[in-house]
């Protein structure tokens, strides 16, 4: 079982990125976008649960950030726009197969696999 995140790099302050996250081995039914910053821990950004996705967010990404699926190719990605310097931080894509309670979504511990993490830089 693996998950590839993909699609980091730098942007400056107000441009897009679009992340995905490619599961292999297996299905999910919960998905989310974690990030990082040197010295802190990580932050949930946004969560897709269930094949129907309903998704979530962080309030400090509603309504710039977008996370969709492709069950066919097993795929999630997360459309970031209006990026500003603070989203800057290396994005992780978490899953697991269980359905948890929705609190527990925000949660790294809720998460059984991980992908290796992407740098986003946005640049002011």
């Amino acid at each position: 079982v693996q998950l590839q995140a993909s699609g980091g790099g730098l942007v400056q302050a107000g441009g897009s990125l679009r992340l995905s996250c490619a599961a292999s081995g297996r299905t999910f039914d919960t998905v989310g976008w974690f990030r990082q910053t040197p010295g802190k821990e990580r932050e949930f950004v946004s969560a897709i649960r269930g094949r129907g996705g309903s998704t979530h967010y962080a309030d400090s990404v509603k309504g710039r950030f977008t996370i969709s699926r492709d069950n066919a190719k097993n795929t999630v990605y997360l459309q970031m726009n209006s990026l500003k310097p603070e989203d800057t931080a290396v994005y992780y894509c978490a899953a697991t197969p269980q359905r948890f309670a929705l609190s527990s979504i925000y949660y790294p511990n809720t998460y059984g696999y991980w992908g290796q993490g992407t740098q986003v830089t946005v640049s002011s």
